[in-house]
């Protein structure tokens, strides 16, 4: 009630004071009418403190965003929904949403009346220019009586996420070569003398088709058992990028650092479309998407958890590459590996071209960070794209306002020799056979399976590498 009261309006106050200055003089003077005029003015007021003191608890609310992923310099739209669950109509209403300063000014809506069980619908756009999550909320809502006696506010604890990730551009679909190098359950099925099929169950897995349960071996075990059977192999990638701060120039939407997460996020979602189970690797060699605790995503739901991580990742305070080496050579990354990096050292270059021997397919985004300012301690940046072809990379040279997707359609080309003439690659000449042609953006027919070769310094090559 204390609170109720704290929140009358002046003329609440004033007609409240009235009403007890009539009461006390109508005692005194002995004026019976001037008495019922002072409790009709001290009632009113207290009678609309105890209507919105009640109603304030029976109005909610509910939002949503559409969409709660978006790309910078995009817009999304908030919507909001107030119910009056009440039997008694509301009077005078103001909704008041929280949001970040970078989202944009605070959104304030005034709704005249809600009849009882009714709702009103109200909706406002949010935009930000910098990638990150961002709370929505909570909600104020500031209730008033018919007569303006009493204003109270209510505020609801919900909150929900705006997700504001790099600005993803779209990406021709080229071979970049590490196709069908994944992995499966198994690759053959043996049929038994009797014509059944010999089966080796294993332990249910979330995901696992029901129909592939094997009832027997469930009954025998206690636990739900599936058969093996032929899968198709998954294709992997890797996408590295570098978050060390002194690779970079330049703060916020402008800098070097921005460029290439915005890069990665292209590649990454490029590859998880066409297929790719994708795993996002950090300077520090850390996993940020794809193989979390040994949990692999399929390559759908992947790319949201990509864009996501993308949205967050910030600079680090490492000098060099030698903790991303180990996880760049982890077996059980494998496939195709694209690195988007900045400024480099002689000692980058080395660790880089180790780890491109022990894995598949590599392809470097290599950054002219020197069009955004001096890195001190840097290779000059010819110098260093010169190396890492040397190293066996393909490498995609980009500055300051190159576009990826016109970048990228390159990368099919490199190595080909209508377009580069020969190239080295790890001691290996591609100038032996024409690259396999690209697959049209979009489309549906997958890459042909690379035959058996033999083997070049212990790693295996495609016909379109044989010496």
């Amino acid at each position: 009630m204390r609170t109720a009261l704290s929140g009358l309006t002046t003329r609440g106050r004033s007609f409240l004071a009235a009403g007890v200055a009539a009461s006390i003089c109508a005692v005194i003077l002995g004026q019976r009418d001037l008495l019922r005029v002072g409790f009709l003015l001290t009632a009113l007021p207290l009678v609309s403190v105890l209507i919105v003191a009640r109603t304030r608890h029976l109005v909610t609310s509910a939002r949503a965003l559409e969409p709660p992923r978006v790309a910078a310099g995009h817009e999304s739209q908030v919507r909001l929904r107030v119910d009056n669950v009440s039997r008694i109509p509301t009077g005078l209403l103001m909704l008041e949403d929280h949001v970040p300063y970078v989202l944009g000014s605070r959104p304030r809506f005034v709704l005249d009346r809600i009849e009882p069980h009714g709702n009103r619908h109200v909706s406002y756009r949010v935009r930000s220019d910098l990638r990150g999550r961002f709370p929505v909320g909570p909600l104020r809502l500031r209730m008033a009586d018919p007569f303006g006696m009493c204003e109270l506010t209510r505020s609801f604890a919900a909150r929900d996420t705006l997700v504001v990730t790099p600005a993803v551009q779209p990406l021709p679909a080229v071979d970049l070569g590490g196709e069908w190098t994944g992995y499966g359950d198994s690759h053959a099925r043996n049929v038994s003398a009797s014509g059944e099929e010999d089966v080796v169950p294993r332990e249910y897995r979330h995901g696992d088709d029901v129909r592939r349960v094997h009832w027997r071996s469930t009954a025998r075990r206690g636990e739900l058992m599936v058969r093996r059977e032929e899968q198709a192999w998954q294709n992997r990638a890797t996408v590295l990028i570098d978050t060390r701060e002194d690779a970079h120039v330049g703060d916020g939407p402008a800098s070097s650092f921005e460029w290439v997460v915005s890069a990665a996020a292209s590649v990454g979602v490029h590859l998880c479309r066409r297929g790719y189970t994708t795993r996002l690797l950090d300077s520090e060699g850390d996993a940020l998407a794809g193989d979390l605790e040994g949990i692999r995503a399929a390559p759908g739901d992947l790319e949201g958890f990509l864009l996501d991580a993308l949205a967050v990742v910030e600079t680090v305070q490492v000098t060099g590459l030698d903790q991303a080496e180990p996880a760049l050579r982890d077996p059980n990354g494998g496939g195709l590996t694209v690195a988007v990096l900045g400024a480099l050292t002689e000692d980058d270059i080395k660790r880089l071209g180790r780890a491109r021997h022990r894995s598949g397919r590599g392809v470097a985004v290599v950054l002219d960070v020197s069009t955004w300012g001096r890195v001190p301690g840097a290779l000059p940046h010819d110098s260093a794209v010169a190396l890492l072809r040397q190293a066996g990379w393909r490498v995609l040279s980009a500055r300051a306002g190159t576009r990826l997707s016109e970048l990228w359609r390159s990368a099919g080309r490199i190595g080909d020799p209508a377009a580069a003439g020969s190239m080295s690659f790890a001691g290996t000449s591609r100038a032996s056979a024409p690259a396999a042609p690209a697959a049209e953006a979009g489309g549906s027919t997958p890459p042909p399976r690379p035959r058996a070769a033999p083997t070049v310094g212990g790693g295996t090559v495609d016909e379109g590498e044989r010496s």
